[in-house]
């Protein structure tokens, strides 16, 4: 069924970090497919702002020579840094005049709140990699250095592991301490015996397959795979665009 809040036919442009890795670029188009899934006939493109084509300057003029006059961007990241900032305006600074565009809030929290639709992805797929059993949860992500940035996974890993009743701590595979292995030492040093890792990326690559190896030699009983296009994440979608519209 079409929803309601969708009804406008301007396109909507994802635009995701990039990677070398074409796993990262495939799980884009698959979230890309769920979204235009619940709006048919409503254009979704994906575009990257690094190391895949299109990027988004490029999609961006494509839809403008093709007669659209406003276009609703989704940025597909987790925090509000630097791509946010800084790489999403240029890109569509360097497009050119002619269009409308309208960018959404990141798909992580904004204004302080975690949206119920990301904690019960997150949750779907540590159920899927550790069942019921763990009893302390590290969240992995990707690092930044923007303090606002990392105050937003925290409260990622605060609702996390108040929603599953157990000790969530955040780890991050770059750019910042503590990382995957050191959390979860420190997690089974204090008596966790099951410390699952949810993974807090999109997408897979070379981050996520670091932190599974660095969390499995740490003792981690499981990993979770990325968001990937879990219905839950094509909905948060959905609901990032209906608050822009």
């Amino acid at each position: 069924m079409r929803p309601a809040h969708l009804t406008d036919a301007s396109p909507l442009v994802l635009v995701a970090h990039g990677s070398r890795d074409p796993r990262a670029a495939e799980a884009t188009r698959a979230l890309a497919r769920a979204v235009g899934a619940g709006c048919p006939g409503r254009p979704v493109l994906p575009a990257w702002l690094d190391h895949t084509d299109p990027g988004p300057a490029d999609v961006l003029r494509r839809l403008a020579a093709d007669g659209h006059s406003r276009v609703v961007l989704v940025p597909l990241l987790l925090t509000a840094a630097y791509h946010r900032k800084v790489d999403i305006p240029a890109a569509i600074a360097a497009a050119g005049a002619g269009l409308d565009v309208r960018v959404t809030e990141v798909l992580g929290p904004t204004g302080g709140v975690v949206d119920g639709r990301l904690l019960a992805g997150l949750r779907r797929r540590l159920g899927e990699a550790a069942g019921t059993d763990a009893d302390a949860v590290v969240l992995a992500a990707a690092g930044t250095r923007d303090p606002a940035a990392r105050a937003s996974v925290g409260r990622v890993a605060a609702a996390l592991g108040t929603g599953l009743g157990v000790p969530c701590r955040v780890s991050y595979a770059s750019a910042a301490p503590p990382e995957v292995g050191g959390a979860v030492r420190r997690l089974r040093a204090a008596g966790a015996r099951r410390v699952a890792v949810a993974a807090y990326f999109l997408a897979p690559g070379r981050f996520h397959d670091g932190v599974r190896a660095a969390a499995r030699s740490a003792g981690a009983v499981a990993v979770a795979d990325p968001l990937t296009d879990l219905p839950e994440l094509a909905e948060l979608v959905w609901r990032r665009v209906t608050a822009a519209a």
